[in-house]
């Protein structure tokens, strides 16, 4: 009888073409998915327009995997306008130059912006992955007559090259509704992305933690990011009970609102400035801190003694940062919709409110008198991003899904 031989997984060769490795969710999944498939025994590379090693995460410098950057030069904007434009020319050229100057791959995986997948299909030898975040169109302006007009052909560029891809991953359940509802050419003609949701690497918050009377906002320094919603929650507090919390050393509570800031970014200097503006006017600056463009171990060392994380977008398409308080073994107070609604459980790992600042500041007043709670909910949190959302089973799943791609010769 003959022997079966054991089936072995192929090893590919991977590149990663993603825009700008600085600090955030998106950059923060394309690490992770170059770590994971490294793991896997695939060689991975990662093409970028821009790297700033003073800026980014420590992956990306440690020579975990190699990355090399193309159209640094190029504009990120002109006069502070067309900002789509300049990254579509900055991520053409990086693909430009990965079609003439590097050898085949197996597969390509780009991320958001799809524009560049017409050029690498040109590399016949190369399937390309498509990871949607959120389609672009619905995250850019059309406030006024000529941004309309401006956007149009953007908008229709973005779903033509989008249903180019062999394969279009999303990242919830959430944004595949989003994609459908958006993209109806593409959904007319049965293409229908797979969810991967992202993951978050566990094993670095196995330190010690503790629940200080402190509560943890994490978010670039955007406007959609919502931040004056945690400014304004943390003041209301006053409003709540006064004489309980009082008991309770609210005066010792505090804010600590930390994340991604490029000085480069016109918004990012304008929207810290409205939210010290915004805390003096509440009568808390003295009790809020602001932390910008923190690294990993920062992070970490912040996560590790706040009392939750307080995570304030609405309809995010998904929100790496409730999974990192959750497996830092601290509850989350979030908003009750788009990708949050998926990962936290309500009451069990945190608190899903609308979002306005009272609904926000009963909880955070909930776990203020009693940060037992917290506690109790940190400990579900933990298993909750240990069984579902693990850097593991992330890696797992795409390994599956670039394999199963590649093997797709015929198509």
């Amino acid at each position: 009888m003959k022997k079966m031989e054991r089936k072995v997984s192929p090893k590919l060769n991977i590149a990663i073409i993603h825009p700008d490795l600085g600090i955030g969710g998106a950059e923060r999944l394309i690490v992770d998915a170059a770590v994971e498939l490294g793991s896997h025994g695939h060689n991975v590379h990662i093409f970028a327009a821009h790297h700033d090693k003073n800026r980014c995460f420590e992956e990306t410098v440690s020579g975990t995997f190699p990355v090399t950057v193309y159209g640094s030069f190029l504009p990120r904007h002109i006069f502070y306008r067309l900002h789509a434009v300049c990254a579509y020319l900055r991520c053409i050229f990086v693909a430009i130059c990965l079609l003439f100057l590097w050898p085949s791959f197996d597969v390509i995986l780009v991320d958001q912006v799809s524009v560049v997948i017409p050029l690498l299909k040109l590399k016949k030898s190369a399937k390309v992955v498509f990871y949607c975040h959120f389609p672009d169109l619905l995250l850019a302006q059309h406030t006024t007559f000529l941004r309309r007009l401006y956007r149009k052909p953007i908008d229709f560029v973005e779903e033509i090259t989008t249903g180019m891809a062999d394969m279009i991953l999303v990242n919830s359940k959430f944004t595949a509704s989003t994609f459908a509802n958006t993209f109806n050419h593409l959904h007319s003609r049965g293409i229908q992305p797979a969810v991967l949701y992202p993951a978050v690497n566990v094993d670095q918050f196995d330190e010690s933690h503790s629940y200080n009377l402190n509560f943890l906002s994490i978010n670039r320094f955007e406007r959609k990011k919502n931040i004056e919603l945690a400014v304004s929650a943390f003041a209301m507090l006053h409003t709540l009970d006064k004489h309980a919390l009082e008991n309770h050393n609210l005066p010792d509570a505090t804010l600590t609102i930390a994340g991604g800031y490029d000085k480069r970014l016109r918004e990012n200097v304008e929207y810290l400035e409205e939210l010290k503006s915004l805390a003096e006017r509440e009568g808390v600056s003295h009790r809020v801190k602001f932390v910008t463009s923190c690294s990993t171990a920062e992070r970490n060392a912040l996560l590790s003694q706040c009392l939750c994380v307080i995570y304030t977008p609405k309809d995010e398409h998904f929100g790496i940062v409730p999974l990192e308080a959750m497996a830092a073994h601290k509850p989350v107070i979030a908003c009750n919709s788009g990708g949050p609604v998926e990962t936290v459980k309500d009451e069990v790992t945190g608190f899903l409110c609308d979002s306005t600042p009272k609904a926000f500041s009963l909880p955070m007043a909930k776990l203020i008198q009693d940060p037992q709670i917290a506690k109790r909910m940190g400990e579900q949190a933990r298993k909750h991003a240990t069984e579902s959302f693990s850097t593991k089973i992330f890696g797992q799943h795409l390994n599956q899904y670039l394999i199963s791609v590649a093997g797709n010769k015929e198509d």
